[in-house]
């Protein structure tokens, strides 16, 4: 069911709940006004008739008094008096009040459940009893009244909700219009539209989850962009190192392949010819080819999978990594430190400190023209995470130029694990990165430093 239908519904239900509880209560006072009514009117009546009757005994025509006491209750609306016992008989009925809604239903009679109340008074005439004056209660003429104010409510309440509903139709209908366009746009957005916003004005309550829609979706939108942009960083990454490796291929192993099949070609003209003295120049000349190409391939593998990782550890894969950039760079100091706590952290986790590692080792050294370089790999207090630390004291970014491949390489690598990677320029000068990357192996005793066992 629609919430428009449901609210009218909801209010429908608050309205016939007010009327039935009004009702009830407006019965309960009905009854007790009928009874007080009718006791009242008794009460009138029994003094009126005591009056008269005191001065009947005296009088010098009785009955006419009599019949004068009769007639005058005939405009009575709640009292039946009669005369018994005397020369003739006399009685007035009270007067029936008019319906403009119709006769009263007997369980409506029942309902307000008051009864006819009878009094006997008696007369006497020259000392002797002579009858008596009967004073009775008619009460349906109150029911009457009663039952006409009730139905006379029902039916302005039911002019009323006739002529209200429609009207809170259209108010819901207005109030629900901002929710329809909160509703309009999360389905955009369910269906890839982040840019979209919603900028109508709205009450303080939507307003917030107006707010919290145009949040999200700014949020989700730029995380989009990186996303594709990161995507064909990554896929430009990807062609590169494939236009390398094929570039090494075609200028380094093509023509080694060459040479090793002339030589073998060479090498059975002169079997042929007999002439094996000159072999041994071109079984060098192989040998040669065959060890710069071991060395190419080795070169290949390394910038395809760390070599020494899964065999040394992270450690040692590391102090390689620096090594190898020591006998390079033998003017520049090298401190490097992986803690105990951070080996065998999986390969996945090891591959990625080994990449940032490398990846800032690489700057470091082509970019900022350091004196010292310092690596850190540890686990923070609670041991949840690994924080890798790559500073140096070179010349640093300038002009905050846009991210190089590399730093964006880093930036992907440490988002799909989780983590949080930072950069920037030092306040005394040169370059630091910050990765902090989640590690869900608890530490082991053994790991614990001595002072913490």
């Amino acid at each position: 069911m629609p919430l428009r239908f449901r609210l009218i519904a909801l209010v429908l239900a608050t309205l016939f709940a007010s009327l039935a509880l009004g009702s009830a209560v407006t019965l309960i006072n009905a009854s007790r006004s009928v009874r007080t009514e009718m006791r009242s009117a008794l009460l009138v009546g029994q003094q009126t008739v005591d009056n008269i009757v005191r001065e009947i005994d005296g009088s010098p025509d009785p009955q006419h008094d009599l019949d004068d006491l009769v007639a005058s209750f005939k405009g009575s609306r709640h009292l039946r008096v009669s005369v018994t016992g005397g020369a003739r008989a006399a009685e007035a009925w009270p007067v029936k009040d008019r319906l403009p809604f119709g006769g009263v239903p007997k369980w409506f009679v029942e309902v307000i459940g008051v009864d006819p109340e009878i009094d006997r008074v008696p007369i006497t005439i020259g000392g002797r009893p002579s009858g008596g004056v009967i004073i009775e209660t008619d009460p349906r003429n109150e029911i009457r009244e009663v039952w006409n104010e009730l139905t006379g409510s029902f039916i302005v309440l039911a002019v009323f909700a006739g002529s209200t509903i429609p009207l809170i139709y259209w108010v819901i209908g207005r109030g629900l219009r901002p929710l329809q366009r909160l509703a309009d746009a999360m389905e955009q957005f369910g269906q890839g539209d982040y840019a979209i916003r919603v900028s109508d004005p709205l009450t303080p309550e939507l307003a917030r989850l107006r707010d919290s829609f145009n949040r999200m979706a700014a949020r989700l939108d730029a995380t989009d962009a990186d996303n594709r942009r990161l995507h064909e960083q990554l896929l430009t990454l990807q062609e590169e190192e494939r236009t390398d490796i094929a570039r090494d291929l075609h200028d380094e192993v093509g023509p080694f392949l060459f040479a090793i099949n002339v030589d073998i070609a060479n090498m059975t003209r002169l079997l042929g010819e007999g002439r094996t003295e000159e072999l041994l120049l071109h079984t060098q000349s192989i040998s040669d080819a065959a060890r710069h190409l071991q060395r190419l391939v080795r070169s290949m593998l390394g910038r395809l999978r760390p070599i020494g990782l899964a065999e040394f550890g992270l450690a040692e894969a590391v102090g390689r990594l620096v090594d190898f950039w020591r006998r390079r760079y033998p003017e520049i100091e090298y401190r490097a430190g992986v803690a105990p706590q951070c080996e065998d952290l999986g390969e996945r986790t090891d591959t990625t400190i080994y990449r940032i590692v490398q990846e800032c080792l690489s700057n470091a050294v082509r970019h900022g023209k350091p004196r010292l370089i310092t690596i850190s790999v540890k686990r923070d207090a609670p041991g949840d995470y690994i924080i890798v630390d790559v500073a140096d004291d070179g010349a640093g970014l300038h002009d905050e130029p846009a991210l190089g491949y590399g730093l964006l390489g880093m930036e992907e690598r440490v988002r799909v694990m989780g983590g949080r990677l930072s950069f920037g320029n030092q306040p005394n000068g040169g370059f630091a990165v910050s990765a902090m990357l989640p590690c869900l192996q608890p530490l082991s005793l053994s790991a614990l430093p001595e002072a913490a066992r």
